[in-house]
């Protein structure tokens, strides 16, 4: 008869690594939702890159509105990035405008038809966020800021080029002790964060480093 310590030993290498279990299960769910990304930019006539680039158009301010910035910001060179603009203009989807910050420079803006696209993908996420509606708060906060805390990481050590987050931004006031309620305050905004006020993506975020 074959015990359980038996059968752990012809696991594969990493298998009773959690470390690596965790990785493994950050690129399934990655992989899920670019696969949700994926068929819902196809309804639309577009690739995953170009349906991203309509969505930040939908948010993001004039200084994170040129070629440029949404390169760093999908990590894609400056030419793949242009590629898929070029097809979006084609496609009356975006329109280029002069930068109010910089004469030299163009912003890209939604049309009105972009807008309705970028309505339509709005909820491309929808079937992974289904998945999370039924989990307790505390678990939620909990991964939240670990991914956060992971981002931050991969940020400081130059895996990921572009980090908006709370806990890359110099106006984040970080309390330790007990778990509370509330933990942290934005010293911007002057206001109290709770672990779930945390964001992933601030307009105002200046970095720390």
């Amino acid at each position: 008869m074959v015990g359980r310590g038996d059968r752990a030993e012809g696991l594969p290498p990493g298998a009773r690594d959690l470390d690596a279990k965790l990785a493994a299960a950050l690129e399934r769910v990655g992989q899920a939702l670019r696969t949700e990304l994926r068929q819902r930019a196809r309804r639309q006539g577009l690739t995953p890159t170009q349906a991203q680039i309509v969505l930040r158009l939908s948010h993001d301010p004039a200084p994170r509105r040129r070629v440029g910035s949404l390169a760093a910001e999908f990590d894609v060179s400056q030419p793949t990035l242009s590629d898929a603009v070029a097809v979006l203009l084609r496609k009356e989807l975006v329109e280029r405008r002069p930068d109010p910050t910089d004469a030299r420079a163009q912003t890209l803006w939604l049309t009105r038809r972009g807008a309705a696209a970028a309505r339509e993908l709005a909820s491309w996420d929808e079937a992974v966020r289904a998945q999370l509606t039924g989990v307790p708060r505390a678990d939620k906060e909990d991964a939240l800021v670990l991914l956060l805390d992971l981002i931050a990481g991969l940020y400081e050590t130059g895996v990921v080029s572009v980090a908006r987050t709370c806990v890359t931004c110099r106006f984040l006031r970080r309390r330790v002790g007990p778990e509370a309620s509330v933990q942290h305050h934005c010293a911007l905004l002057d206001m109290p964060l709770s672990r779930g006020d945390l964001r992933v993506d601030c307009p105002e975020h200046e970095s720390a480093a």
